[in-house]
């Protein structure tokens, strides 16, 4: 995940300081592997799976720190995990890692809930050992880590100790129900490694996540993690195949990854195998899937002409007349998973900026949709929401421009 997202909401602070979710470590007990080439490769593994990369690596080198957040208490930055000595981790122990991953603490002090050991608490101690010979091998990279600019009395470390001491426990509640293999194996990568509910799970008022609500959707400042519950997954039209689909390609029937899932996609889940892509999505939607829910019908009338006629103007052209999308340039809007979505934000901020080109496993890609911030008003914005949400995502006409205002 390495844009730095723009201002956030006090309520979403842990979620947007997860998004530095990456490794380090300090726990108790001593390391039970050897630094092999088949440990180092496993730790490769578990890293992408982790997806350690996306948090800590900017432009100074792989795992060399510097990807900035920005938060209402401040900007805190990722870390270099190198093993260079001076700057980054090379003069950690395996225990000190474990240590970082399981309790939030590294040998120097209280690590911020950025790196996320709410989840990463619940990695075994032989997958903390095999990530952290991976990170002892990659290329050392003397560079110096950026200072945080949190504020005061966010700045004092100390105040973590009784943080976790409020909210930092040995599980996190799941979304689904299973009890088959490929369910507890997505349940391990999911919960433990991928740190799913880091993003997608609401946040109380001093950032802990709400367990009741697990994986129930979150708002990271002007953009939302949607909610992967199997009932709102199925809402939104997902099977387990098709979430199997979007892990390994970014494309699905009901969309393109985008933003930081775009991220989380080129970094992480399509380097899993196709068991474990295919075992997250079993556990993301239960053994018991729900069938994805029918469309409703299109709704027209002279409501939605006014939205209808700035969607032939401006969108038709790459989305298609009739909302049917084109391969390697635009998706499809019918049956759009965004639009599908009871949450309009997503498709508010992707009209108002835009989205960059996008490249994705194997030969996919999707051109540069131009943002309309500025061609476009407050009310026509509003208006072509709403025909796309009531014309193809079964969703209500009931968006205002000052809905539209407010995100820009």
């Amino acid at each position: 995940m390495n844009a730095a997202l723009k201002s956030m909401s006090m309520a979403a602070l842990a979620v947007t300081l997860a998004l530095l979710g990456g490794c380090g470590g300090s726990g108790s007990g001593a390391s039970t592997g050897k630094a092999t080439p088949q440990v180092i490769e496993r730790g490769k593994y578990l890293a992408r799976a982790g997806d350690c990369a996306g948090c800590h690596t900017a432009g100074q080198g792989a795992f060399a720190g510097g990807v900035p957040l920005h938060t209402p208490f401040g900007v805190i930055y990722g870390t270099n995990i190198t093993p260079d000595k001076e700057h980054g981790i090379g003069n950690w122990s395996a225990d000190d890692f474990y240590r970082a991953l399981h309790d939030g603490k590294s040998p120097q002090h209280q690590l911020y809930p950025a790196m996320p050991y709410t989840s990463y608490r619940m990695l075994t101690r032989e997958d903390s050992d095999a990530i952290y010979a991976y990170l002892m091998s990659v290329k050392p990279v003397a560079a110096a880590n950026l200072e945080n600019g949190m504020h005061f009395p966010f700045n004092l470390r100390f105040g973590m100790g009784v943080w976790k001491m409020l909210f930092l426990d040995d599980s996190l509640p799941d979304a689904s129900k299973g009890q088959s293999a490929a369910w507890q194996r997505g349940r391990y990568l999911g919960n433990a490694l991928g740190h799913c509910a880091e993003c997608h799970t609401p946040r109380g008022a001093l950032g802990q996540m709400k367990n009741g609500e697990a994986l129930g959707g979150s708002a990271l400042g002007r953009i939302g993690a949607p909610a992967l519950t199997p009932a709102a997954l199925a809402a939104r039209g997902w099977t387990p195949k098709d979430l199997a689909t979007l892990l390994a390609t970014g494309v699905a029937p009901q969309g393109s990854a985008f933003d930081e899932m775009h991220t989380v996609v080129h970094l992480s889940t399509q380097h899993l195998t196709a068991e474990d892509m295919q075992a997250l999505a079993t556990w993301l939607m239960g053994d018991q899937p729900p069938a994805p829910a029918a469309l409703a019908p299109a709704q027209g009338g002279a409501a939605l002409a006014a939205g209808r006629k700035t969607y032939l103007a401006v969108c038709a052209g790459c989305h298609g007349r009739e909302g049917e999308g084109k391969p390697n340039v635009a998706v499809a809007m019918l049956g759009n998973s965004s639009l599908r979505d009871a949450d309009p934000r997503n498709l508010l901020v992707a009209t108002l900026d835009g989205i960059a080109e996008q490249r994705f496993p194997g030969n996919g890609a999707m051109q540069a949709m131009p943002g309309f911030a500025h061609a476009l008003s407050d009310q026509e914005v509003a208006d072509l929401a709403n025909f796309l949400r009531a014309s193809w995502g079964g969703q209500p006409a009931s968006l205002t421009a000052d809905a539209v205002k407010a995100l820009r």
